[in-house]
């Protein structure tokens, strides 16, 4: 295994099947509440500059895990920003067992996103800035358009955190269930799931995320090519964050609060977050709207060649042809 070193700052795995784009950038970065954040930056590779996706993932993913959207972006003119969140990926992990997801509170996500714009995206690359957010990084974007609407030029989201799979009805129960463990002191303690064990090629028949064998694989070898980069299970305290972040997503106020162009992607076969909570969402919208991609599961930028191709053209029609 090879990697791509900043002598100052974090590494990036880079193996064959996944290698690093050319022209990164790594480097770390501190929040506000001293927490310290890996990040990496790519110029654009082709054509005119058109500004910069600032890329958020979802929950337990890492840097390493979009470099073929990387490219993608780089391809239509795009530098891209990206970063880990507290708690997963390179960045700072919070609780003494590394491989569980914690999170305090869902507002420090929200705090991650907006020192990264304050400290790398301003400073550091060029405007106009587009917001591309996946899953938990959709549901936390959603959250700081409502905060602030000069952040970020427009937001494409695929398959953002706002409900779960076959919860829509005890989402809420499920919190104060989650709230109350974490109250008695339980936080630190992980919902067991069989599914968050550490990703094999013997778990792809049965995965909710790709129906692409090859992109599977792919994340398969980067994170046993670096173990560090595995979260697995979520602790009670986080599910009692998220699942509050996601129910403020259904108050009366919230679509409104958001002013921002948006444009959500939803999959058909999405067993991970909830279709229905999302097509709810985008009817509320004032500047926004959905649509749902057939056939695709819940990583839609690592899906087949065909789901993708739609993908990057809904990017395209809403993101790329508006700075021609």
């Amino acid at each position: 295994m090879n990697a791509q070193v900043d002598p100052n700052g974090p590494r990036l795995v880079n193996i064959a099947s996944n290698p690093v784009p050319e022209g990164a950038r790594p480097g770390y970065f501190m929040t506000s509440d001293r927490v310290r954040l890996r990040y990496a930056l790519w110029p654009k590779s082709a054509g005119p500059q058109r500004g910069t996706v600032c890329l958020v993932q979802g929950r337990t993913e890492y840097i390493e895990k979009y470099f073929e959207t990387i490219e993608d972006f780089r391809r239509r003119g795009f530098a891209v920003a990206t970063f880990d969140w507290r708690g997963q990926g390179g960045s700072d992990r919070l609780i003494p067992n590394r491989t569980l997801g914690y999170v305090d509170r869902f507002d420090d996500y929200v705090t991650d996103l907006r020192c990264f714009h304050a400290e790398i995206l301003l400073p550091d690359c060029p405007p106009p800035f587009y917001l591309v957010g996946h899953s938990m990084g959709g549901l936390v974007s959603l959250h700081t358009a409502t905060r602030d609407r000069l952040m970020f030029d427009r937001m494409f989201l695929s398959t953002p955190m706002v409900g779960l799979h076959n919860m829509d009805e005890s989402l809420g129960r499920s919190r104060i269930i989650s709230e109350t463990l974490s109250f008695i002191g339980l936080g630190h303690m992980p919902l067991a799931r069989r599914g968050d064990r550490r990703p094999d090629e013997a778990m792809y028949p049965n995965n909710p995320l790709t129906s692409d064998m090859l992109r599977y694989k792919r994340m398969v070898e980067t994170v046993r090519a670096d173990d560090s980069l595995y979260l697995g299970s979520p602790t009670f305290r986080w599910l009692a964050a998220a699942m509050r972040g996601m129910l403020e997503t259904r108050s009366d106020a919230f679509p409104g609060d958001i002013r921002i162009p948006l444009l959500i992607l939803a999959a058909a076969r999405d067993t991970i977050v909830s279709t229905p909570a999302i097509e709810q969402l985008g009817l509320r919208l004032r500047t926004g709207r959905h649509m749902v991609i057939p056939n695709g599961r819940h990583e839609l930028f690592m899906e087949t060649d065909i789901i993708r191709g739609q993908v990057l053209a809904a990017f395209d029609a809403f993101i790329t042809e508006q700075t021609a």
